[in-house]
């Protein structure tokens, strides 16, 4: 059984060749950041794993997800390494390769799309390239599978050869005499001596740690600190690392003279004409706001909210009065009448209704990831974003946080410097995430409904505008922000393959429609038992409910708010667990008769104002138990998780209370 490690700058399509190669499906996006932990699937031949590492540029890692990478060369031996390029990028992604081919096990080179390339104007040959790399190359369109077969043949045949020597390119005699000096000084047994010298002069800090293991950490200091001086003085380079990079990209050079010729020379791309108006200055968020304006018009208006309609009257029509029938029929107890159409029903079913909507929002989100956009709102906000402490890089967690504030603050593993990682962290969950669309879908179809869509873009944009004034508090107080540099590759445009959008839109709802069939469900026959009983005994009116208890307890503190009723009190306590219980909880309490849905049950009990009021603290107020566990294991701090939840639910007393307030000022109700 062989190992393949694919490596690869990001943006190439490493996770779209991964899921050609195993016949698996991860998650695929035209942007960089999508995969920040190595995946392992399984080679379609059965011959052996496919181990698939986070994009990196370079093997020195400077962010979570390129420690990942970088660890795995250092801990593991792969039996081949699969370099994914882009043909359309040589120069940048050979930087990588070179210290591929350095490593010491056979490197195959997957030279994906060559399509791209072709349409640039770019032909490569294929056969000079391989001559100067000294690696087998072997051109492929991972999207559509064209050329994987040839790939896993030729690496099939690369690692029955087991050519495993490294790659000798070189540097100088400056910087060679220094690795020679420092081989010198590592134990006979230490394997990939040669590597690890070039990896220490590049700064990688895990190849440093090892080295400080057998080497004396003072004479390692020194022995950089003296190398430096000299590439400074006699070489007039900034440091170590530049003079590399410098080295590499004469030899680079040098290969693209003989392999590469441009046939298009100055033409100008469909991508960078479309840039030049979605990326402007002035036009590139307004043009992000239109967007997620028609967003939301879909997910609303036009497609999302008649479906959901329909799966409603569906629901609470032939579903329920065809199970209410099968239990008479069988003679069932009224307690087990009332948990399954008041509890379960009206609770789990509560929720499902919103499933198009759901699925509508994660049908655009996937387009904007794949077809490219994606990096260039990152690109867009980052004018905004370094204003309040952040770069552009920071948003896109955020807008991933869109769909799931868990992978948001998962992503944010792709921000270099720490103090950024974290205040991202801090702030992803401020957006508003698909499980809070399931309580915009429920009231803004109650009290906005000719103005559905605008009502939750002010809800979105709240969220944006709210992280970013904390950005600016929390990185001038509690975790000053390094200086940082912005660096974002933008893919060319592509029109999303159907099928990729469909998989990738399934992959993110299910996890929403197994939440409903599993922890919704039963979290909803808890709530149900316990507004059916009470001090007074079982089957109490909910009036008298334990469940009226508890929310009574929170009534008067959310009183000032607008919504001071017990029924808001218990939605929110229980909302913590997820936000859609927050729906479920609310269909239980109301129980819906057949011929009224929960809208109509819950509009005595709010005006429009209240409404709003209540939408915003369930927008800002404390992240949901899935997303508190991800801030714990990304920060690695019990504190940092504590201010987490005690700074949110803060900003969201503080601003609902303003909006009601000020909103009664100028006459809303």
């Amino acid at each position: 059984m062989i190992t393949v490690a694919l490596a690869g700058n990001p943006n190439t399509g490493k996770t779209s060749l991964f899921n050609t190669m195993t016949s698996s499906y991860e998650y695929v996006g035209n942007w960089a950041g999508v995969t920040v932990e190595k995946k392992v699937g399984t080679l379609t031949s059965k011959r052996g794993k496919v181990i698939d590492l986070p994009g990196i540029y370079s093997l020195s890692p400077l962010s979570e997800d390129e420690g990942v990478a970088s660890r795995y060369l250092l801990e593991e031996s792969p039996s081949i390494l699969l370099n994914v390029v882009d043909a359309s990028q040589l120069e940048r992604n050979l930087h990588l390769t070179v210290q591929l081919l350095e490593y010491g096990v056979p490197v195959v080179v997957a030279l994906n799309m060559v399509d791209v390339a072709e349409a640039r104007g770019l032909r490569i040959d294929v056969c000079e390239l391989e001559a100067q790399l000294g690696a087998k190359v072997v051109p492929v369109v991972a999207r559509s599978g064209r050329g994987c077969k040839e790939l896993e043949r030729v690496m099939a045949a690369e690692t029955e050869q087991n050519e495993s020597l490294p790659r000798r390119f070189d540097y100088g005699s400056l910087l060679e005499k220094a690795i020679s000096d420092l081989e010198a000084r590592m134990p006979a047994q230490m394997e990939r001596k040669r590597w690890l010298a070039l990896q220490f002069l590049e700064g990688n800090i895990l190849v440093l740690q090892r080295l400080r293991k057998f080497i004396d950490p003072a004479w390692l200091q020194s022995f950089y600190d003296a190398i430096e001086l000299e590439v400074r003085q006699s070489m007039g380079m900034r440091d170590i690392r530049q003079y590399i990079r410098s080295q590499r990209a004469v030899m680079i050079d040098g290969w693209l003279q003989r392999s590469v010729r441009e046939t298009k020379k100055g033409r100008r791309t469909l991508s960078e004409r479309i840039d030049d108006i979605a990326t402007n200055k002035v036009f590139g968020i307004p043009i992000f706001l239109a967007f997620m304006y028609l967003t939301f018009k879909l997910t609303f208006d036009w497609v999302g909210t008649p479906l959901s309609d329909q799966l409603d009257a569906l629901l609470n029509g032939p579903v329920k009065n065809g199970i209410s029938s099968l239990l008479d029929t069988f003679g069932a107890a009224e307690f087990i009448k009332s948990v399954i159409l008041d509890g379960i029903i009206s609770g789990v079913g509560g929720v499902l209704v919103f499933v198009p909507q759901i699925f509508m929002l994660f049908l655009i989100i996937s387009f904007i990831e794949d077809s490219g956009y994606m990096a260039r709102i990152a690109a867009v906000m980052d004018r905004l974003m370094e204003g309040v402490g952040l770069n552009g890089k920071a948003f896109i967690p955020m807008i991933i946080g869109f769909g799931c504030n868990v992978p948001g603050v998962m992503a944010a593993r792709t921000i270099e410097q720490p103090k950024e990682r974290l205040l991202t962290v801090l702030l992803t969950p401020l957006m508003s995430c698909s499980a809070r669309l399931s309580v915009y879908s429920l009231f803004v179809g109650t009290f906005f409904k000719s103005n559905q869509a605008l009502i939750v873009l002010s809800l979105y944009v709240l969220g944006v505008v709210v992280a970013l004034v904390l950005a600016k508090l929390f990185s001038l107080t509690i975790a000053k922000s390094e200086q940082s540099l912005f660096v974002i590759e933008l893919p060319p445009y592509r029109i999303p393959q159907w099928r990729t959008l469909a998989r990738s839109t399934w992959e993110k709802g299910k996890g929403f429609v197994r939440k409903a069939g599993t922890f919704i469900f039963g979290g909803s026959v808890v709530i149900w038992l316990l507004g059916y009983t009470g001090p007074g005994g079982w089957n109490v009116p909910m009036n008298e409910s334990f469940l009226q208890a508890i929310g009574s307890i929170l009534s008067p503190v959310l009183a000032p708010l607008g919504f001071g009723n017990w029924q808001a009190g218990a939605a929110l306590l229980t909302g913590f667990l997820a936000k859609e219980v927050v729906v479920s909880t609310m269909g239980i309490i109301y129980a819906a008769p057949d011929d009224a849905g929960l809208s109509g049950m819950i509009s005595p009990f709010f005006t429009p104002l209240q409404a709003f009021s209540f939408m915003v603290f369930i927008l800002l107020y404390v992240p949901c138990l899935a997303t508190v566990g991800v801030i714990r294991k990304e920060t690695g701090s019990a504190r940092w998780t504590w201010f987490s939840i005690g700074y949110a639910l803060a900003i969201a007393y503080v601003i609902a209370l303003a909006v009601y307030n000020v909103g009664r000022v100028l006459g809303f109700h």
